[in-house]
C-alpha cells in the first residue's frame, strides 16, 4: 500500500535533483523586444539550450525589466547582481573609458573600417572586462547613427535650442558645440519624453527609431553617421566557473560560430529600417551640406582628447588611421 508514495518521493527526486544541476542565467536587455539584438539574444539563448542539452539555460529580460539600466549594466555583471547582460560598450565608458574608442566622432566610416577598429581593439576591450570580473562572448554593432527631428535641421538657425537626446559626454559635447540642448537618457526614457515634449529630436540607429515607432512624434531622419557603437554580451566569471568546461567551450563556439551573422544582421538592418520610417510617413535624407560642416567641426578635436584621457587609445588609433591611408 506504500509502492505507489515511495515512487512518486523517489521521482520527485529525481526531478530535484535535475533542477538542481541546471544552470539558470537571467539575461539583462536595455532594448526592448522587437530590437534586432534582441532577437539575436534570443537566438543565442535557444541555441545554448539546445547544445547543452538544457544543462544551461539562458532567459532573456528585454527592456531593462531586470532593474539594470544600460550604463549600469557592466557593474550589475562584475557584482554579480545578475550572471549576464547585454549592452553599448561606450553607455558603460564611465567605467571602462577605452569601451568608447569606436565611438569617437567620424573616426570610422562603414562597416568595414568597423571591423578594422575592432581587429585592434577588441583583445584590449577583452582584456579590461576580464579584469571587471566578466567575459565578453560576442561584440556586435548597432547600425549608423541618425539625427531624427521634430522640425527640420538644416542650419545652424534650426538648431538653436534644440532638446537633443544623447548618448554620453561625447555627443553631449558635439550637440551642445552644435547649439542644441544635450538631453543624456536611456533607451527606455525617449518615448515618456518624447510624449510629454521634453524632447524635440533623438539621436539613435533606425532600429532603435522603428521599434519605438518615433513616426508617432517626430517627422525628419538625416542619416548623420557620426559615431559607431557596439553591444558586448557578457558573462560573470564567477558564474562561468561553476559550469562544466565542456559547457563552457560549447557556449564559446557557438558564440564564435553565430557573432558574424549577427555582424549581418546589422547590416542589412540599416536599408530596412529606413524603409519602415518612410512608409510611416517620416523623410529620410542626408544631412545638409551646412549640419555635416558643423558636425565635423564641433567633433575635430574629439579624438585626440579622447588619447589624452585615454594614452592607450593612442597607438590604437594611429594604427587604424595608418591602415586607412594605404
Amino acid at each position: 500500500m506504500f509502492l505507489k508514495p515511495l515512487l512518486t518521493a523517489s521521482a520527485l527526486a529525481l526531478v530535484s535533483t535535475s533542477a538542481i544541476a541546471q544552470t539558470v542565467w537571467d539575461i539583462s536587455i536595455p532594448w526592448g523586444p522587437a530590437e534586432f539584438h534582441t532577437v539575436n539574444a534570443e537566438n543565442f539563448a535557444s541555441a545554448v539550450t539546445e547544445a547543452t542539452g538544457g544543462e544551461v539555460e539562458m532567459i532573456i529580460h528585454p527592456g531593462g525589466s531586470l532593474g539594470v539600466r544600460a550604463n549600469e549594466s557592466l557593474r550589475a555583471v562584475e557584482d554579480g547582481a545578475v550572471p549576464m547582460a547585454e549592452y553599448a560598450l561606450f553607455q558603460n565608458v564611465g567605467d571602462l573609458p577605452i569601451l568608447g574608442i569606436e565611438s569617437i566622432p567620424f573616426l570610422i566610416s562603414d562597416y568595414s573600417e568597423l571591423r578594422r577598429m575592432h581587429d585592434l581593439v577588441r583583445p584590449v576591450w577583452e582584456e579590461a572586462l576580464m579584469d571587471r570580473n566578466q567575459m565578453a562572448l560576442y561584440i556586435v554593432p548597432w547600425p549608423s547613427q541618425n539625427f531624427f527631428t521634430k522640425e527640420p535641421l538644416e542650419t545652424a538657425a534650426d538648431m538653436e535650442g534644440v532638446r537633443m537626446r544623447v548618448y554620453d559626454a561625447n555627443t553631449s559635447t558635439m550637440i551642445t558645440n552644435l547649439g542644441m540642448t544635450a538631453q543624456q537618457m536611456n533607451n527606455p526614457d525617449i518615448i515618456p519624453a518624447l510624449a510629454t515634449g521634453r524632447l524635440d529630436a533623438v539621436m539613435t540607429s533606425g532600429s532603435t527609431a522603428a521599434a519605438q515607432k518615433y513616426w508617432e512624434f517626430l517627422n525628419h531622419t538625416y542619416n548623420t553617421n557620426h559615431l559607431w557603437a557596439s553591444n558586448a554580451m557578457t558573462v560573470n566569471l564567477d558564474v562561468w566557473g561553476e559550469i562544466s568546461e565542456e559547457n563552457q567551450q560549447i557556449i564559446l563556439d557557438l558564440a564564435a560560430e553565430m557573432e558574424p551573422g549577427f555582424w549581418a544582421i546589422s547590416e542589412a538592418e540599416h536599408a530596412t529600417r529606413m524603409e519602415e520610417l518612410m512608409a510611416n510617413g517620416m523623410t529620410v535624407q542626408a544631412p545638409s551640406e551646412e549640419l555635416a560642416t558643423m558636425m565635423r567641426d564641433a567633433t575635430k578635436d574629439m579624438a585626440d582628447d579622447f588619447i589624452a584621457a585615454n594614452p592607450e587609445a593612442g597607438d590604437i588609433i594611429a594604427q587604424f588611421r595608418a591602415g586607412a591611408a594605404n
